[in-house]
């Protein structure tokens, strides 16, 4: 089986420095900053879609895609610019990773760069094997980075979960014909989560692991 995970608003808690850099990066550009639920609203999306949302395509979105990323950036580097995860989300990964019947993936709206940062950062180096990130997919919920996952390990959607926090993650899985499984602590609304059709909800990391099948005996093997 192969387990996806989202990454801001499901395995980190990003809030703060997400909302800290559309603040700046609106001010850099003379304009009013949203607030933190409409910034909260659009995280997973890409970022050119989400600054077409906020300003309007006839806005200057390219030119505020690259100020929120040098801020983004600088806000990292700073004292205060660690991500930190959710609760047992340093636990529970790890032991999902030593199971012989299941792979890991990840498939997210940061870079690739920022995801370096974050396996780096957290020792998941060797956790995964897929990772997809927005350098070289279109935005969610497009099925793109499900489909690549999926192709790179050979599995299939019937044996492939999706864990997000939002309803684009829920839609992605849907469009690929993945089981969505959403999560209560992160971005978008329980209930909004439930209507764009996730197949359940997940309280805590941990109940993760009750909704896994017991582990096999033979390993799930990478495709050649």
């Amino acid at each position: 089986m192969l387990v996806i995970f989202d990454v801001d608003g499901t395995l980190i808690d990003s809030r703060r420095l997400i909302h800290a850099a559309q603040v700046a990066t609106f001010e850099a550009h003379g304009m009013v900053p949203p607030s933190e639920a409409a910034v909260l609203s659009l995280v997973g999306i890409s970022l050119g879609p989400t600054f077409e949302r906020l300003v309007g395509k006839d806005g200057p979105v390219e030119a505020m895609v690259e100020t929120y990323k040098t801020v983004f950036n600088g806000l990292l580097a700073g004292p205060d610019g660690r991500e930190p995860l959710f609760p047992g989300v340093q636990d529970v990964l790890p032991r999902l990773a030593s199971r012989r019947d299941l792979l890991l993936g990840i498939a997210s709206g940061k870079s690739r760069r920022g995801i370096d940062r974050v396996t780096a950062e957290h020792g998941w180096d060797s956790l995964f094997a897929t990772i997809q990130t927005a350098d070289g997919h279109p935005s969610k919920p497009h099925p793109s980075m499900l489909l690549a996952a999926m192709e790179e390990v050979g599995a299939t959607p019937g044996e492939t979960l999706f864990i997000g926090d939002t309803t684009y993650d829920v839609e992605m899985a849907s469009a690929a014909g993945v089981r969505p499984i959403g999560v209560a602590w992160g971005y978008h609304p329980v209930a909004d989560l439930i209507a764009a059709g996730a197949e359940c909800i997940l309280h805590r990391i941990e109940d993760l692991e009750a909704l896994l099948p017991a582990a096999s005996a033979a390993p799930l093997a990478l495709s050649a």
